[in-house]
């Protein structure tokens, strides 16, 4: 019987390789877009979402197309991310593991660039790389573009989001201009539009489904929490799944390590993946996500473009994006490959206007969905323990020496007692947590959620004290540090202690009730550095609000906002010494080392006072800070809620 891969003009040694890797029948993409590259005579503009096949749909006709015998970049692959670059690499060399002298070279940031070098100078037919690494090989001269027949755009819409225009621009003014180019978007917004139109003659355009169109195997859902719920949301959400295999996005680099630390301190098998992290250690998380010895990887957008994983259950956007596109590529982690998904946005009453928007641009109906109560989700995981013990595979060989011993351990007790007390094992433990759980949905259209979580902030969660020290991340702490310094000085384990909230030259954090005045009489006496380190309650002596504090200067506020006063020279302290500074509502605080809001031109200003992204003004090129980092990149601003 003939191969489908072979009725659309796919050679032999490339189908072997193909069904290899166990894929049978061509994705709609494929099936429809493989005839028309073949002909290698037309430029083309493929729109599909992500997870739908596109690797194949443009990698198995370069195969066909490419003259193998020489050995000289035939063909170009740019994307926007480290992960989707490595991931098209190695589809690209299983799929052509049969064919004779075929080499592909994956070129990305973050990794050994001589040996990518080395790789080039071997020889090479498919260059699979990110803009800015390509542009560093090709100003280094290492490359010759001159023999290039065609060029793959592959996540066009993300590498214009991520400000990747001009370096696509200088990259492609070095290969020919008889080039083909193929253009591959999950999205189809105006800049895409218009780099189709620039590079292109007249290409044929292939839609699978409506422009923008979220994956039709996905199943969408919403639940609305107040903003201080969010995170015990996400915990519930994940207790009532308990075979959840999960990708969770989060806004920022800070966000995502700060939930990924909370729930591997509670428990849970999870890591995060952002931009701080090195590419060997970028690796290692994905391949424990890839290998499932990781259940939830916590991850910003960028961190996350490319990321191709069997078998993702669900993507929870613990926080909206900023573009309303990008909410497409982040449920497009799941139902992948013909498989179901569902995508869940936890939101505020605030947010459900997005979510209709969401509606609109997707074309689909989210549903309002309700978190399970603390008994629904001890039932959940008690009947998956249950369903577990049916259906584990016993080693009768290696079992059976130990039978005689377990039989008598259990020889008082009845079947029934036996099944009680295995099934008790899992099911205590949830009970205990959720015996007093409170509902955390919260009505559209209240936003006590907002008002709590900001009234919140100078008192502890329920059950916890939040206390102020006096060190902070100008010291060199890290939330890890922090933490073992807490543990180790107040003599206390780490499950009593709640959030870290880490400041520039201070911070918060919350320790359980029970240990608060254990806390106090551990520090009594330690020193740091040779100073003195203080404890005291949140919103003593007007910490976070209400209240003066006086000594060495003067500090006045009323809130979060409020007039700052320096003791030297009885002035107000501005951006480098003079001026007056003022700051309202949220403005003016300090995160992970840096100063945001309240300088003089309504920017955000470091400790040295150099002026960063200026506010209102146009952010395309640099990007936000936060923990002294950078998230986000250059490029023309997209669109925003």
């Amino acid at each position: 019987m003939t191969n489908p891969f072979q009725l659309l003009g796919i050679s032999d040694d490339v189908v072997n390789a193909v069904k290899d890797l166990g894929f049978e029948t061509p994705t709609p993409i494929q099936e429809q877009s493989i005839p028309v590259l073949l002909e290698g005579t037309n430029d083309f503009v493929g729109l599909a979402q992500t997870g739908t096949g596109k690797t194949a749909a443009f990698g198995l006709p370069l195969l066909e197309l490419i003259d193998f015998k020489v050995n000289k970049p035939q063909a170009l692959i740019l994307c926007p991310t480290r992960e989707l670059c490595l991931q098209i690499a190695n589809d690209l060399k299983n799929f052509s593991k049969n064919v004779a002298n075929a080499h592909v070279v994956a070129v990305y940031g973050g990794a050994n660039i001589m040996q990518q070098l080395r790789e080039i100078r071997q020889g090479v037919q498919i260059v699979v790389a990110t803009p800015g690494r390509m542009l560093d090989i090709i100003g280094r001269k290492a490359i010759d573009f001159s023999s290039v027949k065609y060029v793959v755009l592959d996540e066009a819409d993300e590498m214009l989001n991520m400000g990747f225009q001009d370096d696509i621009n200088d990259i492609l003014s070095t290969t020919p201009d008889d080039k083909k180019t193929w253009l591959f978007s999950a999205t189809m917004p105006a800049e895409v539009r218009r780099i189709a139109k620039k590079y292109m003659n007249e290409p044929v355009e292939l839609t699978m489904g409506t422009k923008n169109t979220g994956n039709v195997n996905i199943e969408h859902e919403y639940y609305i929490v107040r903003a201080r719920d969010k995170y015990a949301a996400l915990k519930r959400i994940v207790d009532f799944n308990p075979e959840i295999f999960a990708v969770v996005f989060c806004k920022t680099k800070l966000d995502t390590q700060d939930v990924a630390e909370h729930l591997i301190k509670d428990g849970y098998n999870a890591d995060a993946l952002h931009g701080d992290l090195s590419q060997q250690q970028r690796d290692k998380v994905m391949q424990r996500f890839r290998e499932r010895n990781m259940q939830l990887l916590i991850a910003t957008d960028v961190a996350a473009r490319g990321i191709d994983v069997s078998g993702v259950t669900h993507v929870i956007n613990y926080s909206l994006p900023d573009e309303i596109e990008s909410y497409t590529h982040r449920s497009g982690r799941t139902g992948r490959a013909g498989k179901t998904g569902i995508s869940i946005c936890i939101i505020n009453s605030k947010e459900v206007g997005k979510i209709r928007q969401l509606e609109r641009i997707i074309g689909k109906q989210f549903t309002k969905a309700e978190l399970p109560t603390g008994f629904d989700v001890c039932e959940k995981q008690l009947f998956s323990l249950v369903h577990k013990v049916h259906n584990v595979e016993v080693n009768i060989e290696q079992i059976d020496q130990y039978i005689p011993r377990i039989m008598d351990e259990f020889k008082e007790l009845s079947k029934e007692d036996v099944i009680k007390r295995f099934a008790s094992l899992e099911f205590n433990r949830f009970l205990d947590y959720y015996s007093k759980a409170p509902d955390l949905n919260a009505a559209a259209g209240d936003d006590r959620g907002e008002r709590g979580e900001r009234a919140g902030r100078g008192r502890g969660s329920e059950g916890y004290t939040r206390l102020f020290i006096n060190l902070g991340s100008v010291d060199e702490f890290t939330r890890g540090d922090m933490l073992s310094f807490i543990c180790n000085n107040g003599k206390i384990g780490g499950k009593s202690v709640g959030k870290i909230d880490l400041k520039g030259v201070f911070s918060f954090f919350e320790v359980e009730d029970a240990v608060a005045d254990t806390v106090f009489e551990g520090f009594k006496s330690v020193e740091f550095n040779g100073r003195q380190v203080r404890i005291e309650k949140s919103g003593d002596g007007g910490r976070e609000g209400g209240g003066e504090r006086r000594g060495g200067g003067e500090r006045r506020s009323g809130g979060f906002g409020g007039e700052r006063k320096s003791g030297g020279g009885g002035g107000y302290r501005g951006g480098s010494g003079g001026g007056e500074r003022r700051s309202s509502g949220g403005s003016g605080r300090r995160e992970g080392g840096s100063r945001e809001g309240g300088t003089s031109g309504g920017g955000f200003r470091d400790f040295s006072g150099r002026s960063r992204d200026e506010k209102g003004g146009n952010t395309g090129g640099s990007g936000r800070r936060e923990g002294g980092s950078r998230e986000g990149g250059s490029g023309e601003r997209r669109k925003k809620w």
